[in-house]
């Protein structure tokens, strides 16, 4: 083969909750795909009369659906002098990341979705008027009256493996045809990066199977769990003792007004304080405590080190965002 076909994927700026783009571009054999160009103006990323935008690799895989020596290419988005796209969240990110290198913090992201038929009128599985039987044997649940989309789940898992990222493992979740896969744990921007392509594989996908997966944080309405994306992390620290994993979540606890704001998009629909939520309004943390705005797991306080997890990031998050916050929050704190 004298020529691989990479796909460009990058995040565009549609608000409130951006959208994954790609398209592929035809690269020789033994050259690295380089930066390219695309029409900012059909992305939300630029005016129709200054539209050139452009794409800079940051993080390449193998391409687990083309196969062979194909890629998946993420890219951050530059304004054509080179500098950061107001949209490119990454770039502060990995800012951060670099300024706080010496606390070594590694993420995990649990990534809640929820599968939609085709034309998503309704979750996947459900009957075509009402409701399913109410929560309760869904999670991590087993047989065709209980378990929406294992075909699609597999298939991303798979892919995930095959593409190299650092999938951590799946589990079917509390509402029907809602699901969840882990990346991590990993540093950042990495962690951010690899779930951006675990999420766009998970799109394409569901392409195949007619599926689409959507991270809504409240997919429907009513007594049923809503969809978020619990970010557990540690710093060098909190791996070594247990004092800096409480310092940690104090320190989220002072600066909880600017994380829920940028924690995504409708956050106030699914952190109500029911459904396994503390209320957008409030903030608490505790051992073992699923209700609470920071867990800390209960094998981090018996063995008095380890990680904690913010509960509070919606499905719908970004990732560079989220983990840029952490940082600064919590390295800050420590400083």
């Amino acid at each position: 083969m004298s020529n691989y076909k990479a796909e460009y994927i990058w995040v565009d700026g549609t608000q409130p909750t951006a959208k994954l783009r790609s398209k592929a571009k035809v690269v020789p054999m033994g050259e690295e795909p380089p930066i390219w160009g695309f029409d900012g103006s059909s992305t939300n990323q630029a005016p129709g009369e200054n539209s050139d935008c452009v794409l800079r690799p940051v993080f390449t895989c193998p391409d687990p659906i083309r196969e062979g020596d194909h890629k998946l290419v993420m890219c951050e988005v530059l304004l054509t002098d080179m500098t950061p796209h107001p949209t490119n969240t990454r770039a502060a990110c990995a800012a951060a990341a670099e300024q706080y290198a010496d606390f070594d913090m590694w993420f995990g992201i649990e990534q809640e979705y929820t599968f939609f038929n085709g034309i998503r009128s309704q979750p996947l599985g459900w009957p075509d008027n009402g409701f399913p039987a109410p929560q309760g044997g869904y999670y991590c649940g087993v047989g065709s009256d209980e378990v929406f989309g294992r075909p699609v789940v597999e298939d991303h898992l798979d892919a995930c493996l095959a593409a190299g990222l650092q999938i951590a493992g799946i589990n079917a979740e509390v509402m029907p045809a809602q699901w969840e896969f882990q990346i991590g744990p990993i540093g950042s921007p990495a962690v951010a990066d690899h779930l951006w392509i675990a999420r766009w594989l998970l799109y394409r996908i569901g392409e195949k199977h007619g599926v689409a997966a959507t991270l809504d944080p409240k997919p429907v309405r009513g007594d049923w769990n809503g969809a978020g994306a619990h970010t557990n992390f540690s710093t060098r620290q909190m791996r070594e003792a247990y004092d800096p994993c409480v310092a940690a979540a104090e320190a989220l606890a002072a600066n909880h007004h600017e994380h829920i704001v940028n924690y995504g998009d409708g956050i106030e629909m699914r952190l109500t304080g029911l459904h396994e939520t503390c209320s957008y309004q409030e903030f608490r943390y505790g051992v073992s405590d699923r209700g609470a705005s920071v867990r800390i797991p209960w094998q981090v306080a018996r063995d008095g080190k380890g990680y904690i997890e913010d509960r509070r990031p919606n499905a719908n998050m970004d990732p560079y965002k989220v983990t840029e916050l952490i940082l600064n929050t919590v390295c800050e704190a420590a400083s």
